[in-house]
């Protein structure tokens, strides 16, 4: 427990780059995605990808581990020794269908058949045996292994996949909860804006100056804005819980955002720097390196293996194997050729009905596979140049709705010049205020879609951070 809580005040003290307010501290974007990145299980998952790769790389390269077999089986009944048998093995598979194999062998008792004789002191024996059709080229054990090594190089594209999509669901997240907090402020200046009008309308019914019914009027404005207020407040709190979902202690323990801490409210110069897309022209874009096609890449590759395995299979099976004997396995020159074991195992199917069809369901899937990469390719491409457009065409409308904005405010100002020479009207100022209000909040919805698109751009590419 209190390791959990050193770690919390940890966070607490890095979120805390400074103060905005006098209890008020500041999430940044950056130390955010940092945080999502290292503690999220999502995140986490992305790395154990890379694990369950490793592991199936090791379980495959087993298949050509060396092995030790020994059988032995006794008889004795009644005195009468039936027979006593001990056979050892020693295996070592190699690449292209080889196995090198020796072999110790005793036999003994009153049963045994004649053709298990064999000298007092055992039989050695040293060979090996080759597959010359099905298997020579490619067999099950190669075919696997080449295909993990894919899945292995597979599983860390996938990895950068999964890490770029949780970065990117934070940010959008991170991005909702500064336009809500955004909104918030502005409802909160122009209610102090409504209240401070009222207060001067008040004094100057009282003093008879305003007409008496331009204090309910000024009245109706604070009301409007506080209720505005309120309800921007309950979305930038739900907004604070979402965000919430993104962030972790190391030992999988959720934290929840406290009311005092906000956002940053400049980060327009960070993002392309924590996303890491800053200087990325349209120009420079290939697909050939995104990881989604690295993926579907190495998945068509362990395809073609497995297809290259089915072609083979159609060959009959022929399996040689030839073994020296010798009694004294410490003389090299024991092992003569007079002296052996062989055999010659030919098997060919008639029909290889099985064979052609597995064959087949082998070339629709490479097919398939090869049709999905055709399309993701195009599909990226597309994506990746749609969202430089949206990105050109956001800074323009950045610039106008500026523009608007300065141009409201400076209605609204000239407005409230005229009023204060008795030359305008309360009606008129909360209707041009009303107008900069809408204009405002339609400024932060334009930046907040001018940030989700540099957020969907570091999808599309499917960056992950190497900073973060």
């Amino acid at each position: 427990m209190m390791r959990n809580y050193i770690i919390f005040l940890f966070i607490w003290v890095a979120f805390a780059v400074h103060a905005q307010v006098q209890d008020s501290v500041i999430l940044n974007f950056n130390e955010y995605l940092g945080y999502v990145k290292k503690y999220h299980p999502i995140a986490k998952q992305g790395e154990l990808t890379i694990g369950i790769g490793q592991a199936n790389l090791m379980k495959s390269r087993g298949a050509f581990d060396p092995k030790i077999e020994v059988d032995y089986d006794r008889k004795e009944f009644k005195g009468i020794e039936y027979w006593d048998r001990l056979n050892a093995t020693f295996k070592i598979p190699t690449w292209y269908g080889i196995e090198l194999k020796g072999n110790f062998e005793q036999n003994d008792g009153d049963f045994i058949n004649p053709s298990e004789s064999v000298p007092t002191d055992g039989l050695y024996s040293a060979g090996v045996s080759v597959s010359l059709g099905r298997g020579s080229w490619i067999n099950e054990r190669m075919a696997t292994l080449k295909k993990a090594k894919f899945f292995r190089e597979q599983t860390k594209a996938d990895r950068d996949l999964l890490v770029n999509q949780i970065l990117f669901d934070a940010s959008l997240t991170y991005f909702n909860w500064l336009q809500a907090y955004r909104n918030s402020k502005v409802f909160s200046k122009f209610l102090d804006n409504a209240q401070i009008r009222f207060e001067g309308i008040k004094k100057s019914a009282l003093a008879g100056d305003k007409a008496a019914i331009d204090t309910v009027e000024a009245k109706i404005a604070v009301q409007n804005r506080a209720l505005e207020l309120e309800r921007a407040r309950v979305r930038f709190r739900n907004r604070s819980l979402e965000l919430s979902n993104f962030i972790w202690l190391n030992d999988n323990i959720p934290l929840e955002i406290q009311p005092n801490v906000i956002p940053n409210n400049d980060i327009a110069a960070d993002i392309d720097i924590t996303l890491e897309i800053l200087g990325k022209p349209l120009n420079s874009f290939t697909v050939d390196n995104h990881p989604k096609i690295k993926s579907l890449g190495y998945k068509i590759d362990g395809l073609r293996v497995d297809k290259r395995l089915k072609m083979n299979k159609l060959l009959p099976t022929i399996d040689l194997e030839y073994n020296f004997l010798t009694e004294t396995p410490e003389s090299i020159n024991s092992f003569v050729t007079n002296e052996y074991k062989g055999g010659l195992t030919l098997q060919l199917p008639l029909f290889f009905r099985k064979e052609r069809g597995d064959l087949k369901l082998a070339k629709f899937k490479l097919k398939d596979a090869e049709f999905e990469f055709d399309n993701a390719q195009v599909q990226i491409r597309n994506r990746v140049f749609a969202i430089y457009n949206e990105l050109e065409s956001f800074e323009t409308q950045n610039t106008l709705i500026n523009n608007i904005v300065s141009n409201y405010k400076t209605m609204l100002s000239a407005e409230e010049r005229k009023f204060s020479f008795g030359e305008s009207s309360l009606f008129l100022i909360n209707s041009r205020e009303s107008k900069l209000i809408d204009a405002v909040l339609k400024q932060n919805l334009v930046q907040n879609k001018y940030y989700a698109a540099k957020a969907k751009l570091f999808n599309s590419l499917a960056v992950n951070p190497e900073n973060l």
